[in-house]
């Protein structure tokens, strides 16, 4: 039946008229309403300018540097900053970052970034394409390049590991550290099993049946790519590009993409998983606004006390 309505074109029409009008409604109502949403959008562009006058975070002596990846662009590059600064505040260590450029990054926005973290490396999407061609041609990894080239998110698996080696940490943008993320440091200087986040619900895009049956074993519950450590050197492309040609033949293409193909890389293995209490997915109140986690990852409606809120926290206020 799900065919046959594709085939007339009425899956399609169904979903424009009905089911995009209720997710924008839905959304909206979880956000708090169009009253909310509009100090949200305030509360963004004031942390975008904050961003540009960011002080660097403290020296921190001869402190062990945190070595990260992460992917970002003109709509992310102020969430990064903050991101970033956060985790440095409160781990007391610098961080060295590998920023890569999702291609809409701007000079003067890479310059933002630079000069709150001197150590860091800003990837250039030309540098990034050119790794594709040597390591993942076209010709041989059709999947995983038409993913690259449409499906940004695959980046933040492809981009910081592809030609790389041992263990590398990738983390999302949209992030705050309130207090010394402890279980994070550790894993950074001493990383022994894959390291990841708790999501709140999973959010693979694909039937558990097919995924478990690709990997070969059952795969983890609540995988969120937010917090993401990987051994580079032990990442089987030929292997991924397979499990995405069968997804894609069996079940389409999903948002979820990145985070189902980690969710198989894991099945079966030992992992560092990042306690839920203390590195916390989509937090609510009271927790949202009282901030006693070590960090939040603020997805969906949780943007709210993101953008209104919880970055002030990292201004640092006069003495």
């Amino acid at each position: 039946m799900r065919a046959y309505l594709r085939h007339l074109g009425l899956g399609r029409a169904l979903y424009r008229l009905y089911h995009v009008p209720a997710g924008i409604l839905r959304d909206s109502v979880k956000a708090g309403g169009p009253w909310q949403a509009r100090r949200t959008e305030r509360g963004r562009i004031e942390m975008e300018a904050a961003a540009r006058v960011l002080p660097q975070p403290g020296a921190h002596g001869d402190a062990r540097p945190i070595p990260v990846h992460v992917l970002t662009g003109r709509r992310f590059w102020y969430q990064t900053a903050f991101c970033l600064h956060t985790l440095s505040a409160h781990a007391r260590r610098p961080v060295h970052p590998v920023i890569h450029n999702d291609g809409s990054l701007s000079q003067e926005e890479a310059g933002c970034l630079t000069r709150l973290f001197p150590a860091a490396r800003v990837v250039p999407l030309a540098e990034s394409a050119a790794r594709l061609e040597a390591f993942l041609p076209r010709d041989r990894f059709p999947a995983l390049r038409e993913r690259w080239d449409h499906y940004p998110n695959i980046r933040k698996l492809i981009d910081p590991h592809l030609g790389s080696h041992g263990w590398n940490l990738v983390i999302d943008s949209d992030m705050l550290f309130f207090r010394e993320p402890a279980f994070l440091v550790g894993w950074s200087d001493s990383p022994r099993a894959p390291l990841y986040s708790v999501d709140v619900q999973n959010s693979y895009g694909y039937s558990r049946r097919l995924l478990d049956r690709l990997a070969g074993s059952p795969i983890p519950e609540l995988v969120n790519v937010g917090l993401c450590g990987l051994d580079s050197s032990a990442l089987d492309w030929q292997r991924i590009e397979g499990w995405c040609r069968t997804l894609f033949e069996r079940e389409g293409t999903s948002y979820y993409l990145d985070q189902a193909l980690v969710a198989m890389l894991l099945a079966g293995r030992a992992c560092a998983v990042a306690p839920a209490e203390e590195y916390v997915t989509l937090p609510r109140p009271p927790e949202a606004l009282e901030c006693r986690a070590a960090m939040h990852h603020y997805v969906a409606e949780s943007k709210r006390w993101y953008f209104q809120h919880n970055w002030r926290r990292a201004i640092p206020r006069p003495e």
